[in-house]
Order: C-alpha cells, then structure tokens, then sequence
C-alpha cells in the first residue's frame, strides 16, 4: 500500500485491523465507525490484479464476504459464525490503486442466521454489490 493513500486513510480516522491467515495476504484492511455504523476499507495494490490489470473479483468478493461477516459478529455480540451463502455482482471493475470502501448491514437477524448486505463503491461509484447469510456457530470447529 502507498503511503499516500495509508495517510489519506489514517486522516479520515481509519485503523489498521489486525488480521491473519489469508486475510492477512489480502490486506491490510481498515475499519471506522461512522454514527454507530461500521465501515471498512481496503486501498488495493499491484498484488490485488488480475490478469487484465484490473483489481481481481475474488479480492472484491472476499473483502465483501469478510466486512459482512465482522459487521454480522460485531453486531451479534456472537464470536463464531461460518458464510452460508454469498450472493456477488460485479458492477464496475476496480482500478489498482482504488480504494475499496464496504459499508455493511444486517438485512434480518433469526436465532441461527444473519442476513447481510453491502456495498463497496470507490469514491461515489459501486463497483459490486453483495448479499450474505451467516450461520451462527456453538464454537470454532
């Protein structure tokens, strides 16, 4: 990541989001809170294209998959929940450099799946639109 866009971030009150695993290739990722919401950014590099130059659709897809997924638990207060279905549509491509901004909501809450949605959009354009349905989880296995 540039840092440019790292200070860009930094001073409109973004942080680092510890990650690891995959995640932790993929990022660093971003996090805000915005009047009780949650927003999540990821300023996408070379090692985020795809063969055509353009940002790659899995690294939009799992950059949706996981802004929904801790939206979900923040919102749930339930620490494991596992990605049932995940619903994408590619609406614009992203440029290298763009950064992602994915801001999350629960559609419906049950006692065993959370409904989510969200958008991420660089700047005002939305370049994919997402729908999720987590399974809430008795433990980490």
């Amino acid at each position: 990541m540039t840092t440019k866009a790292a200070a860009r971030l930094k001073s409109d009150g973004w942080s680092i989001l510890e990650t690891t695993g995959f995640l932790h290739l993929v990022g660093p990722l971003w996090e805000r809170k915005v009047d009780g919401h949650y927003e999540f950014a990821l300023a996408t590099e070379d090692k985020h294209h795809n063969r055509r130059g353009m940002v790659q659709g899995g690294v939009m897809m799992t950059f949706a998959d996981r802004t929904c997924g801790m939206t979900a638990r923040y919102v749930s207060g339930k620490e494991y929940l596992a990605t049932v279905q995940l619903d994408t549509h590619f609406v614009e491509a992203g440029q290298i450099g763009d950064i992602l901004i994915s801001r999350p909501r629960v559609v419906r809450s049950t006692r065993t799946l959370i409904f989510m949605s969200t958008e991420v959009s660089v700047d005002d354009r939305c370049v994919v639109m997402a729908n999720g349905v987590f399974k809430i989880l008795k433990g980490p296995a």
